[in-house]
């Protein structure tokens, strides 16, 4: 039902309202489509999002593992940076401050000057000589892997371990001092790019869908959705074009 008018309102007093109101739906209405637009509901809007926090997850026993085996620095920076799953490339200094305590760390040369910044180390590995026959080493990350802290391991003289540990049990061992160049780099870089050609399924990305590829176990590309042979060589049928009609039976062309 219409109100009478009032006249004792002046007519700017009510436009005045009128106004006010028309401006707090439009505000309501801009909110609730940004609200739309932020959850992945507008239209056009992209299904995932990149997050600022872009690095890898590390494999820490594989590196374990690979100091223990290396033969050498050159050795160990390779076999870091085929564990490594990302694009940059990992540095590695390797310092004896004296016959019994060694720092290996491991780094992105950001500038390229190949010298250890603060802000560009990955991981270090502590490892000093307990007596003649034995020693400790334990990992930390850094930066982006700061929470990682390995447990303290022990090694002794005749385990199974390659000489860039086993040498500094032997009398006759000299302080190691060695950091990858930023020449080398690109020769890293390039080894590094012919072992994941060689090793696909190592280095798959995830699918939207969530599947990876070139993996076995029900996933695109896998064995298992690869036919079989059968002991005749036939192939199996599984709705496959171009399946082996049997024998005798009949064409029928629909007209």
């Amino acid at each position: 039902m219409n109100q009478p008018k009032d006249p004792s309102r002046p007519r700017s007093f009510v436009t005045g309202l009128v106004t006010t109101r028309f401006l707090a739906l439009a505000l309501t209405a801009s909110v609730s489509a940004a609200s739309v637009t932020a959850c992945g509901g507008g239209a056009g809007t992209e299904r995932w999002v990149a997050t600022e926090n872009t690095n890898v997850e590390i494999d820490w026993d594989a590196i374990n593992q690979a100091y223990r085996d290396a033969e050498g620095p050159e050795d160990f920076e390779k076999r870091v940076n085929e564990i490594y799953t990302g694009d940059e490339i990992i540095s590695v200094s390797v310092k004896d401050s004296d016959e019994k305590s060694q720092v290996v760390t491991g780094f992105f040369d950001n500038n390229a000057d190949g010298q250890v910044a603060e802000d560009e180390k990955v991981f270090t590995i502590q490892r000093d000589i307990v007596d003649p026959n034995n020693a400790k080493y334990a990992i930390n990350g850094h930066g982006a892997y700061g929470h990682y802290h390995s447990p303290m391991w022990d090694i002794a003289m005749g385990m199974m371990m390659g000489s860039m540990i086993s040498r500094a049990f032997m009398p006759s061992y000299m302080p190691m001092s060695y950091t990858t160049s930023p020449a080398a780099r690109s020769a890293i870089a390039t080894q590094r790019s012919t072992y994941r050609a060689a090793n696909p399924a190592k280095f798959q990305k995830a699918s939207g869908s969530g599947r990876t590829y070139g993996k076995t176990g029900g996933s695109f590309g896998s064995k298992t959705s690869t036919p079989t042979r059968s002991g005749g060589g036939g192939r199996v049928g599984g709705g496959r074009f171009g399946v082996k009609r049997p024998a005798g039976r009949k064409v029928v062309h629909l007209s």
